[in-house]
C-alpha cells in the first residue's frame, strides 16, 4: 500500500488521484503516522462500499471493548454480578437526577 503525506495531497492533488486510481488505496500520512485511508470506489458501489467500511469499523469498536474487558477481568463476570452491576448503577444514576418540577 502506497503512502502520502497530507502536505502531498494538498499540493500535488492531481498526482494523488492518478495514484488512488493505480493503486486503489493510499495510506494518507501526517507526520509520518498514518491518519487516513483513501479507498477507490467502482461506479455504482458506493453504497454496498460504504456500509462494509461502517462494518469493519464497528467490528474494530467491538473488538476493542472486549480487549478491554478481558484486560480488566470482566470477562470473567457471572450473570448475577453483571445483574448486580446494572441495578447499582440505575439506582445511583436515579439518585443524580433532578426530579421534575410539578405545574401549579
Amino acid at each position: 500500500m502506497k503512502l502520502i503525506s497530507t502536505r502531498d495531497l494538498k499540493l500535488k492533488t492531481a498526482d494523488v488521484w492518478g495514484q488512488l486510481e493505480k493503486e486503489g488505496e493510499l495510506v494518507v500520512t501526517s507526520h509520518g503516522k498514518p491518519v487516513a485511508l483513501l479507498t477507490s470506489i467502482p461506479e455504482g458501489d458506493f453504497e454496498p462500499t460504504l456500509v462494509a467500511h461502517r462494518r469493519a469499523r464497528e467490528q474494530m469498536a467491538i473488538s476493542s471493548i472486549r480487549q478491554g474487558a478481558q484486560e480488566r477481568g470482566l470477562d470473567q463476570m457471572t450473570m448475577k454480578e453483571i445483574d448486580d452491576e446494572v441495578k447499582a448503577s440505575r439506582k445511583s444514576s436515579s439518585k443524580t437526577r433532578s426530579k421534575p418540577r410539578r405545574k401549579s
